[in-house]
């Protein structure tokens, strides 16, 4: 805004009317607790959008691996422009998420359609990352918010060692970054309506990592009340990936890589971590290489002794017992989901074959390496047969990825909802693909839809990374496609079906505990059976004997003062 006369005018029109037109950009300003937030709509745009709201305060110091604490409040009006924050973060073969980095960064960002229509649904997207890299404009939502029917909003959370070290101490009780996902849908509870939007109406959505933070979140007594729908896009709470089997030992691990030895007295591992420089902290890279389907610093089991854990049982044992929000879902992912490994191929075929058993999933356990050998040859012949792998079974290898990164945890987890009593749960699988798209290296022309490819149809962009929002220069198929995808998203979000009464498009019943219908949301929408049968029934097979289950880090020992 124009600074003299015009700006002082344009605020004192903004607070009387809520809008007004200044700079080419209409301002609107939105009063919530905290104090007056103005957002702008860009010229010849539908949506007003509001950046950067500090929704918590993220601790600092000593405390900075606890929960968040209140945000702050102000008096005048705060120009919610700031696209820039991020959260302290590691980095991905070198490159750094752009953007300013601070200690301080819970955020969020508003989405809002230019409509007199009043209490409209509420989406909440989870950026994804695998809990280490990312922020709230990682992906933006506007192109769904264009549509009218939704208010969206999405945010940054604490990640890696920040977001979830997990020591069970008071320094260190574990899952910071998830705590302040519910201090993010609490605020929304609180502010939504200055916004146009209803607080009891909420969905939430999230991709990768974030497909798993909000199923984590169906199970925290934390978020209860908090939402009333959920769309997990690519990723499970019973994924490998996503709880850590062994956080202290994690813990101890990175402390020892940084040249800490007294790694066995959790109070000074404690000590170590309250007053570790921020550029160690974020030293975890190599995190996306690892070969056993884990990030390391992800959620946790807490110790059930504290009455602000996020999660205090391993979410297979909370799933089965049916002591879980029952809400409806739309779930699913890609068909070709392990694409997201296709890049480490040509250096990582070589050391499958020399050592398998190192890609086993973290959550496998073995009496004995002979036992693990054992499993490792019945999992590579399944995928590869005799065959060593090669560029001539590269589908196998992405087969074998989309499997245990993503696919058969997400199975699992749909299947044990719908048998503890979840009866509003609607799986599909995401397999269209663009014309323009590449074809998979050493193969004849043959495609898939890689990793959150769902994603990329209902959020803006063209490519995972880009924040372009001009969806013009793409295929008419996939402009069709986003269309359709979009619809379902929406109709979800404001009935709790993806295919309501009166749709044109086919009809989509919920999933039941035999892992059947999916829909296939390809080039038709097509009404199927179970997903992948046969390798689910192999996985079972394995997981039954070997599944080892998350545990919290143990009661630390009573600490002693001297009187």
């Amino acid at each position: 805004m124009a600074t003299g006369t015009l700006s002082w005018l344009c605020v004192a029109f903004v607070i009387c009317l809520g809008w007004v037109v200044c700079d080419d950009r209409e301002e609107r300003i939105v009063r919530i607790e905290q104090g007056p937030v103005r957002g702008y709509k860009e010229k010849g745009d539908s949506i007003f959008t509001f950046y950067g709201i500090p929704y918590a305060s993220a601790p600092t110091g000593k405390d900075k691996f606890k929960a968040p604490l209140p945000g702050p409040a102000w008096l005048s009006v705060l120009d919610a422009v700031n696209r820039e924050i991020t959260c302290p973060q590691a980095t991905i073969y070198g490159t750094t998420f752009p953007g300013t980095v601070q200690e301080n960064c819970l955020v969020a960002n508003i989405y809002v359609p230019e409509t007199s229509k009043k209490n409209l649904p509420v989406v909440v997207y989870v950026h994804g990352g695998g809990y280490q890299v990312g922020s709230g404009i990682l992906r933006e939502p506007k192109n769904l918010v264009r549509t009218k029917n939704v208010i969206a909003v999405t945010f940054n959370y604490r990640l890696g060692i920040y977001g979830f070290l997990c020591l069970g101490t008071n320094e260190a009780p574990g899952n910071a970054g998830m705590k302040d996902q519910v201090a993010l849908l609490r605020w929304v509870k609180k502010n939504i309506a200055s916004y146009g939007g209803n607080p009891e109406d909420v969905t939430i959505a999230g991709y990768s990592a974030g497909s798993s933070a909000v199923d984590l979140l169906v199970l925290s007594p934390l978020a209860k009340d908090l939402f009333n729908k959920v769309i997990p896009e690519s990723g499970a709470n019973l994924a490998p990936w996503s709880v850590q089997i062994d956080p202290l030992e994690n813990a101890k691990l990175f402390a020892k890589s940084k040249g800490f030895k007294d790694v066995d007295d959790v109070y000074a591992l404690e000590e170590f971590y309250t007053s570790a420089s921020m550029d160690l902290l974020i030293s975890t890279g190599g995190f996306f290489d690892r070969t056993d389907v884990s990030f390391v610093f992800t959620p946790c089991v807490e110790q059930k002794t504290s009455k602000a854990a996020f999660l205090t049982d391993s979410p297979y044992n909370i799933v089965k017992s049916g002591k879980y929000n029952k809400v409806p879902m739309l779930y699913g992912f890609a068909d070709m989901e392990g694409l997201l490994r296709i890049a480490q191929f040509d250096s990582w075929k070589d050391k499958i074959n020399a050592n398998f058993s190192a890609f086993l999933p973290v959550d496998l356990k073995f009496d004995s390496e002979k036992e693990r050998e054992e499993v490792s040859n019945k999992v590579k012949k399944f995928y590869f047969g005799d065959k060593p792998v090669s560029q001539d079974n590269i589908l196998a290898y992405i087969d074998f990825m989309s499997d245990v990164y993503f696919g058969y945890s997400s199975l699992k987890a749909v299947k044990l909802y719908a048998g503890s009593g979840n009866n509003k749960v609607y799986l599909y699988e995401y397999n269209f693909v663009d014309n323009s798209a590449p074809a998979i290296p050493y193969t004849d022309n043959v495609k898939g839809a890689t990793h959150c490819a769902q994603t990329l149809a209902v959020l803006d962009g063209i490519d995972f990374m880009s924040q372009d929002t001009d969806e013009t220069d793409i295929s008419e198929e996939y402009k069709k496609m986003k269309s359709v995808v979009r619809e379902i998203w929406i109709n979800f979000i404001t009935t709790g079906t993806p295919v309501p009464l009166g749709s044109s498009l086919p009809t989509w019943p919920a999933v039941g505990a035999d892992g059947a219908p999916h829909m296939a949301l390809g080039r038709e929408l097509q009404l199927r059976g179970a997903l992948i049968e046969e390798r689910v029934r192999f996985w079972d097979t394995v997981y039954e004997r070997h599944y080892r289950v998350p545990q919290p880090p143990p009661q630390p020992p009573t600490r002693h003062t001297e009187l």
